[in-house]
């Protein structure tokens, strides 16, 4: 449920690739970490109940050039003007973005909490299906620091194309039921990155994510739907560049 798209919409962080990753795959990372953090955009995040009724919308503008805390403006929360409250919540985001990349600068990595690029163990990739434009690879998850995701309890498929060496899609399913902490259950979900051109100068950047599932909070049934939705794309320079980071291959793969 949210904590699978929570995952998807989470920053990678970047670690060194090896020789083992299928080039295609590693061509496609590489690509993708060249373009890191050099669009703007205005992204739309819909929350819907099990019912398919609307909880939420939030409308923010997402500006990697300019400094951390104003990287995030809120546009429009729930069709109105975001609250003194919610501009603090999203100045916020950006503080924790600067404080990612000050332990990036000291110490190689962004996060404690590892995200879906760190726990995917892209050695060990295999050929899932092949079309004469795509490659779909199956990737499984690491299980050494991988407290959120259990790899028997997830399916992760990758497709790339094969005449750029680009992203297409990643998608997240959940393979059966398990219990995520005493009281939460997770029946089902999945989860989907779609990448798209929107300058054919550029490879392809992710431009939705979409997450769902059902399970049960207290033995009561829960269910939910997110979708992320990313537009009116601007060509920018990172203002991260300015302090020598650099974002890696595993860090532009979901967010």
């Amino acid at each position: 449920m949210r904590c699978l798209f929570l995952l998807l919409a989470t920053a990678v962080v970047a670690t060194p690739l090896r020789a083992d990753v299928p080039p295609l795959l590693d061509q496609a990372l590489g690509n993708l970490a060249h373009n890191a953090d050099r669009w703007a955009y205005t992204q739309t995040l819909t929350e819907k109940d099990d019912q398919g009724k609307v909880v939420s919308v939030a409308v923010v503008r997402f500006d990697p050039s300019k400094p951390y805390a104003e990287q995030f403006t809120p546009l429009a929360i729930d069709g109105k003007e975001p609250s003194d409250r919610q501009l603090r919540k999203y100045r916020k985001e950006g503080e924790k973005r600067a404080e990612r990349h000050d332990k990036a600068e000291r110490e190689g990595t962004t996060s404690v909490r590892k995200s879906l690029g760190e726990l995917m163990d892209l050695g060990h990739a295999t050929v899932a299906a092949e079309t004469p434009a795509s490659v779909t690879y199956e990737v499984p998850l690491k299980k050494e620091g991988n407290n959120r995701l259990p790899p028997d309890k997830f399916l992760v498929t990758v497709q790339v194309e094969k005449a750029r060496g680009v992203f297409e899609n990643i998608a997240v399913k959940v393979r059966a039921p398990f219990r995520q902490v005493l009281v939460v259950k997770i029946k089902s979900g999945e989860g989907a990155l779609v990448f798209t051109t929107v300058d054919p100068r550029f490879s392809p950047v992710l431009t939705s994510i979409r997450g769902g599932g059902t399970g049960s909070i207290f033995f009561i049934p829960v269910g939910r739907t997110y979708e992320l939705r990313r537009e009116a794309f601007q060509r920018v320079k990172p203002y991260a560049e300015r302090f020598g980071v650099q974002i890696g291959p595993l860090k532009s793969l979901d967010y």
